[in-house]
């Protein structure tokens, strides 16, 4: 996932950068190792916030004029499953907004 966002995103000659956000639940630093893989796979620098609130993305996205936001979450999920949504710096969800469920455990299914 982190690939694809990587290159949809991608704008420009500029360095592109994207920030990561995500909330307490196990399953998110496991999905923060992923996309972190496929965002420096397509030549992105990634900024991690560790455990921050939703909004708080979006206005980091903003500030630190990023080409991507994405925020690791699904509070409305059982507390075993996470989510994650990807902005622009607009702070506007993409039209391809991409929510994956996983499992918190030792693999993601």
């Amino acid at each position: 996932m982190g690939q694809a966002a990587g290159l949809t995103f991608q704008n420009g000659e500029h360095r592109h950068r994207v920030l990561i956000g995500k909330d307490t639940r196990l399953s998110g630093y496991m999905i923060e190792n992923a996309l972190t893989a496929g965002f420096t796979s397509v030549g992105m620098d990634v900024l991690l916030t560790g455990p921050i609130p939703t909004p708080g993305v979006a206005m980091l996205t903003r500030s630190m004029r990023a080409d991507l936001g994405v925020m690791i979450s699904a509070s409305h999920n059982p507390f075993d499953d996470n989510a994650s949504s990807c902005s622009d710096r607009t702070a506007t969800s993409s039209p391809t907004q991409s929510n994956t469920r996983s499992r918190s455990s030792s693999t993601l299914t």
